[in-house]
């Protein structure tokens, strides 16, 4: 008897690895969390000197507590991928932090190209940009 391949065995396949590169993704996180800081937009960033004022109501954490929250809510949205009784719910929080991440990156990308920028971050953000619009769609496509 062959094997037939299922829309539901694609759809599982697909899970697995979007959860395989999230929690990669995590790790790095937590491993290498430097990588990240560029894409953490300075106004989400507290200021820690003392007598210093906040960049703006959205500045709760420092740099390094937004680079780690975001590698919490990869774990998180990895697990709940893996889950079929979460997964919709997953997809849709995945879809939402990829989409809010666009943020960040556009905000690197503005500044690589700035006057304190350099030729390997405007290449490394000419890059990184456009990958997000892929793994939007694909934690998208796995809603069904």
């Amino acid at each position: 008897m062959p094997f037939r391949w299922s829309a539901q065995a694609t759809r599982t396949t697909s899970a697995v690895a979007l959860s395989a590169l999230l929690l990669t993704s995590a790790a790095k996180h937590f491993r290498t969390p430097k990588f990240y800081y560029p894409v953490v937009p300075g106004y989400l960033c507290r200021r820690d000197e003392p007598g210093s004022r906040p960049n703006g109501p959205l500045a709760v954490m420092s740099r390094e507590e937004w680079v780690a929250a975001s590698g919490l809510l990869e774990v998180t949205a990895a697990v709940g991928l893996l889950i079929p009784a979460t997964r919709r719910v997953a997809a849709d929080a995945t879809t939402a932090m990829f989409t809010a991440f666009l943020a960040g990156h556009i905000d690197a990308l503005r500044r690589a190209y700035g006057p304190k920028g350099t030729a390997a971050e405007r290449r490394i953000h000419t890059v990184r940009l456009p990958l997000q619009i892929p793994l939007i769609l694909w934690s998208w496509s796995l809603r069904k």
